[in-house]
This record gives structure tokens, C-alpha cells and sequence, in this order.
């Protein structure tokens, strides 16, 4: 079976501003059931400020959809990241700090960071965060946590009748994180906030992301 991918690119998101990474760009998946199947949401968020930068609902775990997965942060964050590669480059290899991703050893994520990432940035391979304790390094705790968080928000709703009612949802609360709910580890602050990218949202931040959203709308070509 062929992986649905989303075709949808994020762009009027992306029309509100650039995010600033400032920690590891951590990215896993979680299974969403959707009718008589399994599917998975693939994640990326940000380990200092909890931005989510990407997500997406995808049948199988294809290079295709990995790809496609990867590319919403290659197309709002890039030239942040070619940036900071040209910064560092300057200095010798043992000062250099480029943008790190985090994830697990599964080869479609790994083929899909080096088409679109490798040699401006690296990639480490991270672990669960039962075996923090153990004193392995890189793990994947944010994006754990995060998954969590969003199990339980899932599970609220069942099985999802369709593959498109399960990413419209997956979206949403992608918004809702990074725009909207103060985040207990952010001292009262968004992701967004955390990641400089301030917006006019007003005392009603849902009711401000839905007219910029509308505005983002009306200027798409």
C-alpha cells in the first residue's frame, strides 16, 4: 500500500513567521488508528522551546512520506539553518555547533535527513527515555513526552472514521501547542513565544490564530 501523503504544505503557517530553533530538532512517531488500521503520526519538536516544526498522518513509514515529513522544516526553517552552517563554518571543527536532529535508527528517516539536511546540520541517534537512567546520550524525550501528551487527546476521540479527519486533527493540535497553550515547562509561555516568533493574537489567542490564519488565506496565490 502506498503511503498517503499529505499534500498540503503548511505554507499559510509558514506566512506568519520563522520559529528559532534553539535546541535539537527531536523527531519520532506515534500510532493513530484510523477504522480497521493502524497509521502513524510523525512529529518533530524542538527540545528548548517545544515548537512542533512538523507533522504529519502517513499510512507507512515510506521514504516518500519521511520526505515529506522532513520538507515542512526544510521549507520554513532552511535558510536559518544554512545560516548557522555558514557561521560555524568559520570557526575550527572542534567550536563547530550546527542544528542537531534526534531520532531513532529507522533507515526512511535517516535517507530522508541526508536528501535534505546533510552536511549544514547532523544526526544523532537518540534513545528511549526509559533508558536515560542508564546514562545514554541523545534521548528522545521531548518528542516522548510530547507523543504522550497527544495519546491521550487520540484516544479521547476512539478511531478516527478517515485517514483526512485524523491529520486535520493532528494539525489542529499542532496550533493549539504551539500557539495557543502556555506550556508548564516554558514558565507561562507558548512554543511560539519561546521561539521568538511573536504574534498579534490578542487576549483570545485562538480567536487571533484563526483571523490570521483567514488573512494568511486571502494572500495565497
Amino acid at each position: 500500500m502506498d503511503s498517503k501523503v499529505c499534500s498540503s504544505p503548511k505554507k499559510n503557517e509558514q506566512k506568519l513567521g520563522t520559529p528559532t530553533i534553539k535546541g535539537r530538532i527531536h523527531f519520532d512517531e506515534k500510532y493513530t488508528r484510523v477504522r480497521d488500521h493502524w497509521e502513524y503520526r510523525l512529529t518533530a519538536i524542538d527540545s528548548k522551546t517545544k515548537m512542533v516544526l512538523a507533522e504529519i498522518v502517513v499510512v507507512e513509514r515510506t521514504l516518500k512520506a519521511c520526505v515529506a515529513f522532513l520538507k515542512q522544516i526544510k521549507d520554513w526553517c532552511y535558510k536559518q539553518m544554512l545560516e548557522k552552517y555558514r557561521e560555524e563554518m568559520k570557526k575550527p571543527v572542534s567550536k563547530r555547533k550546527l542544528i542537531i536532529f534526534v531520532s531513532d535508527k529507522f533507515g526512511n528517516y535517516t535517507s530522508a535527513w541526508k536528501k535534505l539536511f546533510n552536511r549544514i546540520t547532523k544526526l544523532r541517534f537518540g534513545v528511549p527515555i526509559a533508558c536515560k537512567k542508564f546514562g545514554l546520550k541523545h534521548n528522545n524525550n521531548s518528542v516522548e513526552r510530547h507523543n504522550r501528551e497527544l495519546n491521550r487527546r487520540f484516544d479521547a476521540l476512539n478511531v478516527f472514521q478517515t485517514h483526512e479527519g485524523a491529520q486535520v486533527t493532528s494539525t489542529m493540535s499542532k496550533i493549539l501547542h504551539n500557539y495557543v497553550n502556555p506550556h508548564s515547562m516554558l514558565h507561562g509561555k507558548t512554543p511560539a513565544e519561546k521561539a521568538e516568533l511573536i504574534l498579534p493574537l490578542g487576549t483570545n489567542k485562538l480567536l487571533g490564530m484563526i483571523e490570521l490564519a483567514r488573512k494568511a488565506e486571502m494572500t495565497t496565490s
